[in-house]
């Protein structure tokens, strides 16, 4: 019951939040305009700096693990070759982009953080966990999304731009920053750390009232087929596919849970943020995003259950 009520907890309110932002633009409050700015400020800047601010001072050479990290990165590049495989029965081939990036890009960073910490007090794993998965969360993404345009096909003409797009983008730029920045042990000032708290802690309310505000009920119950498919590959295909790998391996405890986060917990709202700010429609992101927010608190309270039963966690 108490990991329920957590599960509860941690992901209902992103969805409260997703409504209010469709309550404000309803109510005239947030127009469609301000919500595309809001989507442009939090992927430019928020959710970067909010990425810097959970790496920059993690002690990754006291908690590294190549076994760890190398596990991470090849779950996630199997799981993105299911979802890509997988797109191909969807017949609006504009939707497959979007398909693919909800079926394997989980809230790591909004929400994953959390699970760890409410559970083990610190999030050490959490950082490797993001270091072999997060970065080829984004670079996949932009290569998915750069070349799956409104028609669906691959344009080989967009491939040099798709990969300037890797280069420069925020996201992908903020996580290595962090990283190098960690590493090289480069100490911040307590002024700059408060601020860069306070930017980076906008990201999640920001994101989620945009979103919520660019929600369309009446496309999303007409892409209810692919929304469906990505709910299930990311709450339940790919963690059955994968956790077992993990056990095996000899994971357990905090490293096992940051596993089952990165393959279970919910798509993130950076998959929406960044689908709109490449020229998307966003419509089966954001339908991801919700179905898949509403149904992990029961997902991953199962899953939480089943690997303590069993002496896991």
């Amino acid at each position: 019951m108490e990991d329920l009520v957590f599960s509860l907890n941690a992901t209902l309110p992103i969805f409260f939040l997703m409504l209010i932002g469709y309550g404000f633009k309803r109510c005239g409050i947030i127009s469609e305009r301000f919500a595309t700015d809001m989507n442009a400020f939090v992927f430019k800047v928020a959710l970067p700096v909010s990425l810097f601010s959970q790496l920059y001072d993690v002690d990754f050479f006291a908690v590294w693990d190549t076994s760890y990290v190398l596990f991470c990165f090849f779950a996630t590049l199997i799981c993105i070759g299911i979802g890509a495989l997988c797109s191909l029965w969807i017949r609006n081939k504009a939707d497959r982009g979007e398909f693919i990036q909800g079926t394997y890009r989980s809230s790591a960073s909004l929400l994953g953080m959390a699970y760890i910490e409410n559970i083990y007090g610190t999030a050490a794993m959490g950082s490797l966990m993001m270091l072999g998965s997060v970065p080829l969360y984004n670079v996949m993404a932009v290569i998915i999304l750069s070349l799956t345009g409104e028609s669906g096909e691959l344009d080989r003409g967009r491939l040099k731009k798709s990969l300037i797009g890797i280069l420069t983008n925020p996201i992908i730029d903020s996580i290595f920053i962090g990283f190098i920045w960690a590493l090289l042990r480069i100490p911040l000032p307590a002024m700059a750390a408060k601020t860069v708290g306070y930017v980076g802690r906008l990201a999640s309310p920001m994101g989620l009232l945009s979103m919520g505000a660019c929600l369309n009920f009446g496309d999303f119950r007409s892409k209810w087929k692919p929304v469906t498919a990505a709910a299930f590959f990311k709450l339940i295909g790919f963690t059955a596919l994968c956790m077992p790998v993990a056990v095996y391996m000899g994971f357990r405890g905090e490293k096992l849970l940051a596993a089952l986060i990165m393959l279970g917990s919910a798509s993130t709202v950076a998959g929406f943020i960044m689908a709109k700010n490449m020229g998307h429609e966003g419509t089966v992101s954001s339908g991801c995003v919700i179905l898949s927010t509403i149904l992990s608190s029961f997902t991953m309270t199962f899953w939480i259950w089943l690997l303590r039963s069993h002496g896991l966690l």
